[in-house]
């Protein structure tokens, strides 16, 4: 496929365009789509075992929240990275002044959260990070070894960190795996990230981007057998309508759907680049330029999230992320599109009234009262942090609207955005939304 390189694309770290999106968009608008891509990091993807590994650091425990000046410090570091988290300020405050004994990042990546919850929570005991690609791994372990480097006090305490190389799905018995009690204790604070990382996005082999020509991969685990190539070429017409019409809510889906077919009998599509030129061809006549790369981005992520059946993994797992908390523990999600977000805000509406974990079949639960089967640390750790959430509930100001039930609250009747400035620094954080939910 015929390609084009620019200057201040290359400056950007974009290096080359297939042709046809240079010659639908034109410079103008390249220019303004070069402005959302971070610095391109090229990658191998080598298949990596769990890695588990036990990390001792001096750190003190004398401090537990951290001041508005060591946000921007560590927003800085991420930016001088080439990384930039999505809501870090905003995630950081979810947690701000809690004692963290033991945290779950659901979605590694490239560590940009997780090391600044290592950061700002020096008493932090545990650390599970999970990823289904290995490549999170090899850019997330040098970042957290570096921040417990960095974080050195005379104050001696270990910190168990544990990177393991699965879906946020298997939390369970990942806890299990780490550490029995966390079954028992729970955990106090996990956070799912639910978007793609920029390393995945600008790399042309794994498929995600209308932007670079590669094979239709898709898939987060390169372990994983299904392609998008196996459902645009061999999956049944109507489960492939389907796909396009509930995943990539996209209202044109019967005329891609009628193309996709027709081009199976002239061979089928087997790159990204024959897609999106199904797309144009097919779409541009009806919508024009802007119409036809926005059909184009709705088709890759109706696909991506059907390869990695990204909903129904979802669902799941919030009920099991729930049932994993410790009291008071918290659980944030961050989503990015609406498919997302009314799992999210669904699942936690069902999970404040209806204790998805069934380790209880009373029917209400007071908030100082005994849970059958709890112990006895825990139950009194849930009374010390209850009076704790009570003084600091009035002085968090993202969470004045909540929805309290029988098992947990919602502390954000509205989800959390992004503010003008993030925006103004990472575009690809325009749709992201912040939802957190805390245990009784």
């Amino acid at each position: 496929m015929q390609c084009i390189s620019y200057p201040w694309l290359s400056s950007m770290g974009l290096f080359k365009l297939p042709a046809i999106c240079r010659a639908s968009l034109g410079p103008r608008n390249l220019q303004c789509i070069s402005q959302n891509l971070t610095k391109l990091s090229p990658f191998s993807c080598p298949q990596t075992p769990n890695l588990s590994m036990k990390i001792f650091s001096n750190r003190n425990h004398s401090k537990t929240g951290f001041a508005d000046e060591d946000f921007e410090e560590i927003q800085k570091e991420q930016y001088d990275n080439g990384h930039v988290p999505v809501l870090l300020q905003e995630v950081l405050e979810v947690f701000r002044g809690r004692q963290l004994r033991s945290f779950v990042d659901c979605t590694l990546g490239a560590g940009g959260h997780a090391s600044a919850i290592i950061k700002a929570h020096p008493e932090l005991q545990g650390f599970i990070g999970l990823d289904v690609d290995p490549t999170a791994h090899e850019q997330a372990l040098p970042k957290l070894q570096a921040v417990l480097k960095e974080n050195a006090h005379p104050t001696a305490s270990d910190l168990k960190l544990n990177l393991l190389c699965n879906n946020f799905r298997d939390i369970k018995s990942v806890l299990g795996q780490v550490d029995q009690s966390l079954l028992v204790d729970g955990v106090d604070g996990i956070l799912m990230d639910l978007g793609m990382s920029s390393m995945q996005v600008n790399s042309a082999e794994r498929g995600f981007s209308v932007l670079y020509d590669g094979p239709l991969d898709m898939r987060m685990s390169p372990t994983a057998s299904l392609k998008a190539e196996d459902i645009l070429n061999f999956w049944h017409e109507a489960e492939l309508g389907r796909i396009l019409r509930d995943y990539g809510e996209e209202s044109r889906w019967q005329i891609l759907q009628r193309k996709i077919a027709e081009a199976r009998l002239a061979g089928g599509i087997h790159s990204t680049s024959e897609l999106v030129e199904l797309v144009r061809r097919n779409i541009y006549k009806i919508s024009g330029r802007q119409g036809w790369m926005k059909t184009s981005i709705r088709v890759f992520q109706a696909l991506r999230i059907a390869v990695n059946d990204e909903l129904k993994t979802l669902e799941s797992t919030l009920s099991d992320a729930f049932a994993c908390l410790s009291p008071k523990g918290r659980l944030a999600v961050i989503s990015f599109h609406s498919l997302e977000d009314r799992i999210v805000k669904q699942s936690f509406l069902n999970i404040i009234d209806k204790d998805p974990s069934n380790i209880s079949n009373i029917e209400t639960v007071e908030t100082f009262g005994h849970i059958p089967g709890e112990t006895r640390y825990n139950k009194h750790r849930r009374k010390a942090l209850a009076l704790e959430s009570c003084a600091q509930g009035s002085s968090e100001e993202w969470s004045k609207h909540r929805k309290e039930g029988k098992y947990a609250t919602i502390l954000t009747k509205k989800p959390i955005r992004p503010t003008i400035e993030e925006e103004s620094v990472n575009r690809r954080c325009r749709s992201a939304k912040l939802r957190v939910l805390e245990k009784n």
